[in-house]
């Protein structure tokens, strides 16, 4: 736990994430990543400089899965708790049978999120994309829309004046995943049709065998990636 929120710590301070006096709220899916990010976020704020006010926020996809366990752990780290109940699954895989339904359901979940994050007076998103996550990401910048780039460690969002920031970006994947498994948290099974089976998923699959060959080739896209700075 220590060395894990060090490495948040260091990663919020590298890109000045927190400022005192912040509302932050945490988008938890109910996956590995965002209650471990949850957490994280929960156990610096006993050693941060800067104060900062926490609460974890649920878009809910109406497609029958019980947040009760995240609720609990919530209580358990101190943190208020808000689940927003929408129908943005349905809609998209029963109404409008969606062929590509990846875009339309960001974009609908990052919607309702930051609306909740507005009615609430929050200033700042917290998302939990790890280390993993924005190598994967520039490799499919570069495959499927032939450009060069990544998502920031910090993104103002003009037309709300919310700023998403990503303080897990030093963290591998398979170090959250080991983390997640000790700390037994309350992971909850997604049910989207399309899960596992997305060109981020082709994507990660590449990397990885690429990696068997190239065993450093994370590290220099990462990197690569901060050096320019993309």
């Amino acid at each position: 736990m220590q060395r894990l929120v060090g490495l948040v710590r260091r990663c919020c301070e590298d890109y000045n994430m927190i400022a005192p006096g912040d509302r932050i709220g945490v988008g938890v899916s109910g996956g590995k990543d965002s209650l471990a990010l949850l957490v994280f976020l929960a156990e610096l704020r006993k050693y941060n400089s800067n104060p900062y006010a926490l609460e974890a926020i649920t878009i809910d996809m109406g497609m029958g899965m019980d947040f009760g366990p995240v609720e609990q752990l919530c209580q358990e780290l101190n943190v208020p708790y808000t689940c927003i109940h929408t129908e943005i699954g349905p809609i998209i895989f029963d109404h409008r049978k969606e062929k590509n339904p990846c875009s339309m359901c960001s974009k609908m979940r990052r919607g309702a999120l930051n609306q909740a994050l507005l009615d609430k007076g929050f200033n700042k998103l917290a998302l939990g994309h790890h280390y993993d996550d924005a190598v994967e990401t520039f490799v499919m910048n570069l495959l499927f829309e032939g450009r060069i780039g990544c998502f920031q460690p910090v993104t103002d969002l003009d037309r709300t004046g919310i700023t998403q920031i990503r303080p897990m970006l030093y963290i591998h994947e398979k170090t959250v995943d080991n983390f997640a498994k000790r700390m037994e948290l309350p992971i909850i099974e997604n049910r989207c049709p399309v899960d596992k089976e997305t060109k981020r998923e082709e994507v990660k699959q590449l990397v990885y065998d690429l990696s068997q060959t190239y065993p450093n080739l994370k590290d220099r896209i990462f990197g690569a990636m901060q050096r320019y700075p993309l």
